[in-house]
């Protein structure tokens, strides 16, 4: 054989090349696809049993009640500072209530949906096993005022009215803190998390400032 014969001639090599180099990049097209396909995929939903869910029903249903209470000093209180108070209580649990609301809307789960803080079953922050506790002793566990309780609070007035609010009140977001300090623990969606830290910071100052008013206004409690 000539050394011609064995050597590829420029067009053969040309085209070996141009093989070569398509190879490579429908590989590199095709690793590109993967990988983008992996960075961009929509993460999963939070489900109707998960935390997050839970987290979002039951705390509007806390939520509501906050708002209820907070509303009902806010129109009677002859103090600046607990009206200044109540009308923040007021303001953010209704704006949190309706971003909750919009995030079981957004993972097309329904408004309700199983027994009370059920989620919150392997959470440290759980005291009842739902399974065998009462509706009552979930509602305590929230810090949930009675309907008596609040009938009480809407027929006082002056003093007495303030220091059963910020009784009630206190107890009330003693019982959402745990809740989102459970949800910190078990959920994974940043922006129930975001919340829920918020709850937990934003309520423990209420606290604070709701027990100093206890001492200026004079209320045994």
């Amino acid at each position: 054989m000539t050394d011609e014969a064995r050597t590829p001639r420029p067009a053969t090599r040309w085209v070996l090349v141009a093989v070569a180099v398509l190879a490579i990049v429908a590989v590199a097209f095709a690793l590109g696809r993967f990988t983008a396909f992996g960075a961009t995929a929509a993460p999963a939903r939070p489900s109707t049993v998960s935390a997050e869910a839970g987290f979002a029903r039951d705390m509007q249903v806390h939520h509501e009640q906050a708002v209820r209470m907070a509303m009902e000093i806010y129109r009677k209180t002859s103090d600046d500072e607990l009206r200044i108070l109540s009308h923040d209580i007021a303001t953010a649990q209704a704006g949190q209530r309706g971003e909750m609301f919009g995030w079981l809307v957004e993972w097309g789960l329904s408004q309700t949906g199983g027994p009370l803080m059920s989620w919150m079953s392997d959470s440290s922050a759980h005291q009842h096993d739902p399974a065998t506790a009462t509706e009552q002793e979930l509602r305590d566990e929230m810090g949930m005022a009675t309907d008596a309780q609040l009938a009480e609070l809407e027929a006082a007035t002056g003093s007495e009215a303030d220091c059963l609010f910020l009784e009630l009140m206190i107890r009330h977001h003693q019982g959402a803190i745990p809740m989102a300090q459970a949800v910190v623990e078990l959920g994974q969606e940043p922006r129930v998390l975001t919340v829920a830290q918020s709850i937990i910071t934003g309520q423990s100052a209420e606290i604070d400032a709701m027990r100093s008013m206890q001492t200026r206004l004079g209320c045994t409690a």
